[in-house]
């Protein structure tokens, strides 16, 4: 292959970390993703494992070690272990992991961690079942919280909890959720509200922003400090429990944008690749894929895609536009 084995923008970031989304379905209907009836697109649309394990050879040679599968919800999309196997198996590929909801996690959790899945970030915005019927539009509380303590026994490492923080929605739910994180062993992050849902209803308002999150946790939990090995592409800014209980994750993508050491791609379940999760255009390589168009060619489409990409999102000015595609749409 000709081109230089790295996929570097004009900004001088190296991006290393591509999100795979294997479908846009999903069990739940979450206010900040989904609306509550929904058209998916038709399955022949959506990338083939094999499809997807060409995409990741490719790009692994030009420096992409690690490997997110999300979705919608992953789990729905069947034999999902399958295509673990064969990321695991491309040279280069040093990280899988996967983002989920929990709640079909438990039954195959194991066939997950055989087959060499080792990361888990698992939804759980919330532990008051009535919170997670309004916020979800479904139930299923207790089948996510079965799918952490799966995780948690199958030796996943590491596991994060992640949740979406709504002002005047969930954010009692702050010092709960990370006591129960504190106490089972797993790293809790927790994430500001972003303009990424179907109906374009966000409202800044309603941004509980992470400054706060971090007081509530230090007044009710325990005091935190920034951890000493931060990583610096990482989007999460994370603490210390001072006492050496745990850690906690802050994803602030509105009120401190990570977008200067952003190291992520994404490949959504119908084959369309996104240089930002807010990106307004894509580039097609489902098509390339399926009319066998040569690895140099998908390789030279991924570093354009890569060179074009924008110094950030902008949210916080009036030139932001929210994408067409919301998150469930996009891959988490």
């Amino acid at each position: 292959m000709s081109l230089k084995p790295r996929l570097i923008d004009s900004f001088g970031r190296v991006h290393n970390n591509l999100r795979v989304s294997v479908t846009d379905r999903c069990n739940l209907r979450c206010v900040y993703c989904m609306p509550e009836q929904v058209e998916f697109m038709p399955r022949e649309r959506l990338l083939s494992f094999e499809e997807i394990a060409r995409f990741v050879a490719v790009v692994a040679p030009l420096g992409v070690d690690k490997i997110r599968l999300t979705g919608g919800e992953p789990l729905l999309r069947k034999d999902l272990d399958v295509l673990v196997r064969m990321l695991v198996a491309i040279e280069g590929v040093s990280d899988v992991g996967m983002t989920t909801n929990g709640m079909l996690l438990a039954p195959i959790a194991g066939r997950l961690r055989e087959a060499g899945l080792e990361r888990l970030n698992i939804s759980l915005d919330t532990l008051d079942s009535v919170r997670f019927e309004r916020l979800a539009r479904r139930r299923g509380l207790d089948d996510a919280i079965a799918g952490v303590h799966a995780a948690k026994r199958e030796g996943f490492d590491p596991i994060k909890l992640n949740a979406v923080v709504i002002r005047g929605f969930n954010e009692d739910d702050v010092a709960p959720l990370a006591r129960f994180a504190r106490e089972l062993g797993v790293e809790m992050r927790f994430i500001e509200y972003m303009p990424l849902d179907a109906g374009h209803l966000w409202e800044r308002e309603k941004v509980f922003y992470a400054q706060e999150i971090l007081d509530v946790i230090a007044r009710e939990v325990a005091p935190l400090a920034p951890a000493a090995d931060q990583d610096p592409r990482a989007p999460a800014l994370a603490y210390d429990y001072l006492d050496g209980g745990g850690r906690v994750g802050l994803i602030s993508s509105v009120s401190r944008p990570f977008c200067g050491s952003c190291n992520r791609l994404r490949l959504t379940s119908d084959g369309k690749l996104r240089n930002c999760l807010f990106a307004l255009e894509e580039t097609d390589v489902r098509e390339m894929l399926r009319s066998e168009a040569p690895e140099e060619a998908v390789a030279q489409a991924v570093a354009a895609s890569v060179a074009a990409k924008w110094e950030g999102h902008e949210i916080n000015t009036a030139r932001f536009i929210q994408p067409d595609r919301p998150m469930y749409s996009i891959g988490g």
